[in-house]
């Protein structure tokens, strides 16, 4: 599957997405906000790839939707039309929660609007120093849940911090999304992806099957009460006690190597 909307590149197991329409601090149109979701459960079943990566080309990251390519034509939409409109973002949000690989999201510049929602829907955040963000739905009139961003952003950085950011709408620097929990680290521009690599290289080389497991209860815990996380987490840990990478781990102390896991 080659994507027209945006680059796909792939080395050692990790792929890397990115967001190709410098011109217009790589805002989304319609065609790509389908094709991403589509690309993210394609890659569910690309073996070559363990880990992914996705950052934006030129300055942002992602600017959000499209002002001219979309706005402007959902004023003519009615309900219904509006409704498809809004399930195809959340569709891209739900590709990403749900593919059981880990994507890291390399933030190389301003993160807004749909750009800071998919950024919050990746499993770790790196950003450069000019990575400022805004979830900025209510500056022009719209409802701050957006593209899961009330479900996702309190359980990333709390209620209180959650219900500022996506009632005022404004911009934090990245220092200050670092600070908060929302970014995972922050470097310089010029290290940002070789640091993304790392961390993506890392994930490549651990355990597919444990990572997997890891992320498929990370999103189902947010809706269970203790007993049937305790219940699910048990249950995860027999299930991969019975993988073959548990026993290469044990080997692998054993002979003093590091595992080589499948």
């Amino acid at each position: 599957m080659t994507p027209k909307g945006f680059l796909y590149s792939e080395q050692d197991g990790v792929g890397t997405i990115t967001l190709n329409r410098p011109e217009r601090l790589n805002a989304l149109t319609f065609a790509i906000y389908a094709e991403l979701a589509a690309f993210f459960r394609h890659l569910a079943t690309r073996e070559s790839c363990r880990a992914v990566v996705i950052t934006g080309s030129g300055r942002a990251f992602c600017s959000g939707g499209d002002v001219e390519d979309i706005i402007g034509e959902l004023f003519a939409r009615d309900m219904k039309g509006l409704l498809d409109f809004t399930r195809l973002t959340v569709d891209l949000i739900r590709s990403m929660r749900t593919l059981r690989k880990p994507i890291i999201g390399a933030l190389n510049g301003t993160t807004c609007g749909a750009g800071a929602a998919i950024a919050l829907a990746c499993d770790m955040r790196i950003a450069s120093e000019s990575a400022k963000c805004a979830f900025l739905f209510t500056k022009v009139g719209l409802s701050g849940a957006d593209m899961g961003a009330c479900f996702l952003l309190p359980r990333v950085v709390g209620l209180t911090k959650a219900t500022e950011l996506l009632m005022l709408g404004d911009f934090i620097s990245a220092q200050e999304a670092a600070r908060i929990g929302l970014y995972n680290e922050v470097v310089t521009q010029e290290h940002l992806m070789t640091r993304a690599n790392e961390v993506a290289q890392k994930l490549n080389k651990g355990p597919a099957f444990g990572i997997a497991i890891t992320k498929e209860l990370l999103n189902k815990a947010m809706s269970f009460d203790l007993e049937t996380a305790l219940e699910a987490e048990a249950q995860a840990q027999a299930i991969c006690m019975q993988h073959p990478d548990f026993k290469e781990s044990y080997n692998a102390w054993k002979e003093k190597r590091e595992p080589k896991f499948g």
